[in-house]
């Protein structure tokens, strides 16, 4: 192979911050520097690297990303401007600022790969930081930070801008992770015809294996090891958010965590002095997306995209789950991991383990960014154990987008060169749910629902159903107390009723 146009893996590098003072703390691109610092540090190659990169790609912060973590104390116009003056990095000739996804840090470690085999690329960074939990801090204690910064210049936005719910979702208050994964949630649970208390304590255990793995990873931020008693059991400290998610179900993004991988061609690896031993090569990757709102799937339980991502990655690597020795699936929530394992063949007590880093709730969900973790994670296991192989899937939107890659210190036999992705999207395209009606009127079925809860208690519930034509449409239920109490105690999947539609907002009584 030509080693100027041989992709590989040379640096990693993770920090998480528990400054107490947020006077004192880092901010996110501080975060981050510290992170690409420790990733350059890591491939041997130090500071030569940081200053031999021709491409830096930043990670889109929770704060440019979602209204919900909006920062108050404003932030850089340049991110990857910024970094690179903080990580002389001299005058690197393409800065990129990705747009939201949690697929983003695989997808761009896919594209790298791309460009470094048609020589595009030298030397590359995917990074990324968050320091929420310092932002929330400082506003409870009513201090005034000051993350502004003018760097100048432009930069290159990756990925894709458009939101991840439409106009209907949006009026029913369907627009967010939080909102979104519950009505999975219980379409897994109606999917698998199990009862409340059964599937609370399946998720409980699922995502018990999680919170152990966290406690034994020193950069976790919840390392206290949670039961699946203590997971699925609503208490004051663990209320419901989005009924059946209780606080310990849900991603934390509420940490300061950065993280930083660095690739380059084999070539510039060895004329930086990299040695072999740090380097680690991407066997196979696909990426793939669902129907882009969620109203348009075919159910709520399955994801074809995700089915078709992992067998385009492992037949580019030319193996078989089995031969696969570590695995990190995607887990802001648990319904995410259930249609993974579901997807990929897996079972959910797989021995090897479903993670490496201990998973969004318990590790912490830093945005955008925590398959950079993932990743770093991974390359620091595969080296650990030469010759082994490591899966690391990336989820993002709402089961929607798809990416995954697979890791080793072994040379791949063939040069990196993925399938064209228009191949196997074209299917996922076609095979579109059951149409959908803006203004449903009389009888229905409910398919799912979730019931949002505020520090009050239930707050508001979001349902899909179908009409008596099998039209699916979203309604939200009665703001009634007691109803939506019962909708969280007793079953209402297959619960039937009536929905009446009024300025673009429906509403379903049931009966």
């Amino acid at each position: 192979m030509d080693e100027t146009r041989t992709p590989v893996l040379v640096g990693c590098g993770q920090v998480t911050q528990r400054e107490p003072d947020p006077r004192k703390a880092m901010g996110p691109i501080d975060l981050t520097a510290e992170a690409v610092s420790r990733a350059a540090e890591d491939s041997g190659a130090g500071k030569a690297l940081t200053a031999a990169l021709d491409t830096i790609v930043v990670l889109r912060s929770f704060s440019d990303t979602s209204w919900r973590f909006r920062s108050p104390f404003g932030g850089p116009s340049n991110p990857p401007r910024s970094l690179a003056s903080r990580i002389g990095a001299g005058s690197p000739k393409r800065l990129v600022y990705t747009h939201p996804g949690g697929n983003m840090p695989q997808w761009c470690i896919n594209r790298l790969f791309e460009m470094v085999t048609r020589g595009e690329v030298e030397a590359a960074l995917v990074c990324g930081g968050e320091a929420l939990a310092t932002q929330k801090a400082a506003e409870r204690a009513k201090l005034t930070l000051d993350w502004n910064e003018d760097a100048g210049g432009s930069f290159e936005e990756w990925g894709v801008a458009t939101r991840g719910w439409n106009d209907a979702e949006d009026r029913h208050r369907m627009a967010g992770a939080i909102f979104a994964y519950p009505l999975f949630e219980n379409g897994i649970r109606g999917h698998l015809k199990r009862t409340i208390p059964e599937h609370m304590a399946a998720i409980g255990k699922l995502f018990s294996h999680f919170a152990d793995v966290a406690a034994k990873n020193p950069l976790a931020d919840r390392r206290q090891g949670f039961t699946p008693e203590q997971i699925a059991t609503v208490s004051a400290d663990n209320p419901f958010i989005g009924f059946p998610y209780t606080k310990l179900m849900n991603s934390n993004a509420f940490i300061d965590q950065a993280a930083a991988v660095i690739l380059t061609s084999a070539a510039k690896a060895r004329a930086l002095g990299i040695p072999e031993s740090k380097w680690v090569h991407l066997h196979g990757t696909a990426d793939a997306y669902d129907h882009w709102y969620i109203s348009d799937r075919k159910n709520f339980h399955s994801s074809p995209a995700m089915r078709t991502v992992a067998r385009e990655t492992l037949e580019m690597a030319g193996i078989g789950m089995a031969d696969i020795d570590f695995i990190d699936l995607y887990s802001c929530f648990p319904s995410a991991v259930e249609i993974a394992c579901a997807e990929n063949g897996l079972a959910l007590d797989d021995p090897r383990g479903l993670t490496v880093t201990g998973g969004l709730p318990y590790f912490g969900g830093p945005g955008n960014n925590h398959v950079t973790h993932s990743i770093s994670e991974m390359i620091s296991r595969v080296r650990a154990k030469p010759g082994s192989k490591g899966l690391v899937t990336a989820n993002g939107n709402y089961v929607t987008k798809q990416s995954a890659g697979i890791y080793s210190t072994e040379p791949p036999k063939a040069p990196f060169k993925p399938k064209d992705a228009k191949i196997y999207q074209a299917p996922i395209d076609a095979d579109k749910g059951p149409p959908t009606v803006d203004a449903p009127s009389g009888k229905g079925t409910i398919e799912t629902y979730t019931v949002m809860h505020d520090r009050k208690g239930p707050s508001y519930a979001i349902l899909f159903a179908r009409d008596a034509a099998g039209r699916r449409f979203i309604a939200n239920a009665p703001a009634d107390a007691a109803l939506l109490r019962d909708m969280t105690e007793h079953d209402y999947l297959g619960a039937g009723g009536t929905v009446t539609s009024r300025d673009g907002l429906n509403e379903f009584r049931p009966e």
